[in-house]
């Protein structure tokens, strides 16, 4: 398992994946540590989330340098996640006893109350794209409902994924709580089948394509396995003729570049209305064309290479496929000629159904601009995809933004005049190819939970 910087294309470090007798040693710890683990209490599981936050941001900056050599990220957006990871362990720290608490039903003289159980040891399978954030939002809750955790990181981020086993062994979790299985699915495919399929793992979690959602639901499922999945998207900006086309602007481009494009909730399509669609897409190119190639692991870049070449490529090839079925390249669309897997800020006008840019998702600093009729056809052109991950809509009349994003805007996560982003605080998760179940929030950790129905007769 190699490190490959995405700067240079020059590989860096070498990580070597375990074999099958190793990966049953740490199925064995995970469960022997569950059986221990649901028995401590909330301020037990508290206290270890606090010291797992608290070494997150001693370490903020050498975790932040080491995202940006392994997959490309902003060396200050990499700072950023890591905040946000600590949050989500205190959010989960604070809050987790309170989800959690058993509530009562009236059932005349008989007593009845349902309980959240620990389900066991639980499989993460976690992208590359956000790879610190994606374990923790999901490991925070799974610890604090009682489960142990089993990572299987992305395999170019093996870095990463040893990083974020040290955090929870230098807070003090013992053995077997949290533990990393560094599988390289690209040559042991059957390993990964066989841990999802292992009656020791008692749920699987993934965030992913889409494509890795239908395999892995497909084994979770024949198995009997509970999953959640998060996968791709292709979200909608809607932008009305009454918006406030500077913050419009500002919002698309800032969701679109977030690290250097590859989120799966950037804005993809940014769909103004006929009245304000020039004046929008002159706003958004003039905001796009700021955005300079730099060195990841330099303090002011705001935009670094992609994290692997096949990305890279695909992404060109999708500009492409969009230009000659009649879109217009109005910045960007070509790969630069340099070692590593650059590709610039790039806008393409006239976006139209039927084109790749349109109908697939675009994982990588593309703008597209789209134009409709009215808010009506808006609306039909956001809704017109087989992804539901988030969406936005743009619009000076506060109750005309919330009846759309509420009823109108087929998606998980839906805000207005504001771009998508996932908080501890709030339920995130997606509809239709954008997977099913939710992270984050009560919900998340229901999703990690026996809801368990308890009866007690009087008689």
């Amino acid at each position: 398992m190699q490190v490959i910087d995405p700067s240079s294309g020059l590989a860096l470090e070498r990580f070597e994946p375990i074999g099958s007798a190793e990966i049953e040693q740490r199925l064995e710890r995970s469960q022997r540590a569950f059986l221990s683990w649901r028995r401590t209490s909330f301020s037990e599981r508290s206290a270890l989330l606090e010291r797992t936050a608290a070494l997150l941001r001693e370490r903020q900056q050498a975790l932040a340098e080491r995202m940006a050599r392994e997959m490309g990220k902003p060396v200050r957006q990499g700072r950023a996640e890591v905040e946000k990871c600590a949050w989500v362990c205190e959010h989960y720290a604070e809050h987790a006893s309170a989800y959690l608490r058993s509530s009562p039903v009236t059932l005349g003289d008989d007593e009845a109350f349902v309980a959240y159980r620990p389900l066991g040891p639980v499989l993460s399978i976690m992208p590359w794209n956000f790879p610190l954030w994606q374990v923790l939002r999901h490991a925070a809750p799974a610890l604090m409902a009682g489960n142990t955790v089993l990572l299987k990181h992305a395999e170019n981020v093996p870095g990463c994924a040893a990083d974020v086993a040290a955090l929870f062994v230098d807070a003090g979790a013992p053995p077997g709580v949290f533990e990393n299985l560094p599988i390289d699915v690209r040559i042991d495919l059957p390993s990964i089948q066989n841990v999802i399929g292992d009656p020791r793992v008692r749920a699987v979690t993934l965030t992913g394509s889409t494509r890795a959602g239908r395999s892995v639901g497909a084994a979770a499922g024949a198995a009997l396995k509970s999953t959640v999945l998060e996968l791709g998207g292709s979200d909608p900006y809607v932008v009305l003729e009454d918006a406030d086309l500077a913050l419009a602007a500002e919002a698309c481009v800032l969701s679109r570049m977030i690290n250097n494009g590859q989120s799966c909730v950037a804005a993809k399509r940014l769909i103004a209305v006929a009245p304000v669609y020039e004046r929008f897409a002159a706003l958004v190119e003039r905001r796009m064309a700021g955005y300079a190639l730099g060195n990841p692991s330099s303090e002011p870049t705001d935009l670094g290479p992609l994290a692997r070449e096949d990305l890279r490529d695909t992404l060109h090839d999708q500009v492409r496929r969009s230009v000659e079925a009649g879109a217009r390249l109005v910045l960007g669309g070509e790969v630069p000629q340099r070692p590593g897997w650059w590709y610039p800020a790039t806008v393409l006008a006239e976006v139209r159904p039927g084109m790749a840019a349109f109908d697939e998702e675009l994982f990588g600093p593309v703008a597209v601009l789209i134009s409709a009729r009215d808010e009506a056809h808006a609306i039909e052109l956001a809704n017109q995809t087989p992804y539901g991950l988030g969406a936005a809509v743009f619009t000076r009349d506060v109750e005309r933004g919330r009846r759309i994003a509420e009823t109108e805007l087929e998606a998980g996560n839906c805000f207005v005049n504001s771009f998508v982003k996932s908080d501890p605080r709030l339920p995130f998760g997606g509809v239709g190819e954008s997977g099913h179940g939710r992270e984050l929030a009560r919900e998340g950790i229901l999703a990690l939970v026996n809801v368990k129905t308890v009866y007690i007769s009087a008689t």
